[in-house]
């Protein structure tokens, strides 16, 4: 199948696309890319586009809509979300424990946030 095959994008509705500029582009440090619609705006995040756009819907979904597996970065990483005023979600979950804003199991450090429309995103420090 040609969709196995090519890279997909993440897609996040926002009920504002300044306010999503300055969240995706200031506090996430994402770097906007490519030609853009008026209502649209895509970001470079490592060798994936995200695409932001303006909706009706925003905010609806309840569950992760993007998530960064940051590997051996993720301390640095939260620390430098923690610096820009970022407020995380703590959520409870049978055999997660946390401490503060950090979510731990089975040797992973887990974190979550939304975004100004409440899209949640997700950290942890598996993967790369």
């Amino acid at each position: 199948m040609i969709i196995a095959d090519v890279d997909a994008q993440p897609t996040v509705a926002v009920k504002s696309l300044a306010a999503a500029k300055a969240f995706y582009g200031e506090v996430l440090g994402l770097k906007p890319v490519g030609s853009n619609a008026p209502m649209v705006q895509t970001y470079l995040a490592g060798r994936t586009v995200l695409v932001v756009y303006e909706s009706q819907f925003a905010g609806t979904n309840q569950a992760t809509a993007i998530t960064w597996p940051l590997g051996g970065r993720f301390d640095q990483a939260f620390a430098e979300l923690q610096g820009k005023g970022v407020r995380f979600e703590h959520y409870d979950m049978p055999g997660v424990t946390r401490t503060g804003d950090l979510h731990e199991v089975a040797g992973m450090k887990l974190a979550w946030f939304k975004d100004p429309d409440g899209n949640i995103i997700h950290i942890g420090n598996y993967g790369h």
